[in-house]
C-alpha cells in the first residue's frame, strides 16, 4: 500500500506537535507551558519554550498569579535562537503547542517561516488571521 505525500506529512505534523509538547514541559511557568519546535528539511533547526529570559530567574507568574511582562513565548524564544545560529529559519515550519499571538505571528512572518502548525485554540484568532493574510500555510491539529 503507498502511503500518500499527504498522508506522511500529516503523520511527520503529528510527530513534531508531540515533540513541542514534551518539550513545553521544560516552561516554568505555572498558567500555561507552551513549546515550539522549527523545522526544515526534516531536522529541527530550533526549539523553544516559554519563559523569562536567559539570566533571569525562573519564574513567570507574580504573586497574583499574573504572567511577567518580561515572559517570552515559545514562539519568540525559537526564532531569536535562529538569529544566533547559522540557521535559517526561511522557508521553515514551525510546531507551536498553543496558537500564535498576533505579536508572534509578526516575528514568524518576519523570519520567513512558511508554514504553521498549531495543537491548541487560543481565544484570539487575530495571529492566525495574520499568519493567513501573508501567506502562511496555518494547520491547526487537535491535541493528541
Amino acid at each position: 500500500m503507498d502511503i500518500s505525500a499527504k498522508e506522511k506529512q500529516e503523520a511527520l505534523d503529528k510527530r513534531y506537535i508531540r515533540m513541542a509538547s514534551i518539550w513545553a514541559e521544560n516552561s516554568y511557568c505555572i498558567r500555561r507551558q507552551v513549546g515550539a519546535l522549527i523545522v526544515k528539511d526534516k531536522m529541527i533547526i530550533s526549539d523553544g519554550y516559554n519563559g523569562t529570559p536567559a539570566g533571569f530567574e525562573n519564574v513567570c507568574e507574580d504573586d497574583d498569579n499574573i504572567t511577567k511582562p518580561y515572559v517570552l513565548h515559545a514562539e519568540a524564544n525559537a526564532i531569536t535562537k535562529i538569529a544566533r545560529s547559522n540557521n535559517s529559519s526561511d522557508g521553515a515550519t514551525m510546531y507551536v503547542t498553543a496558537s500564535p499571538c498576533i505579536e508572534c505571528s509578526k516575528l514568524i512572518i518576519q523570519a520567513g517561516i512558511k508554514r504553521v502548525v498549531y495543537s491548541e485554540k487560543y481565544r484570539l484568532e487575530d495571529g492566525i488571521e495574520l499568519l493567513k493574510r501573508a501567506g502562511i500555510e496555518v494547520v491547526y491539529i487537535e491535541n493528541l
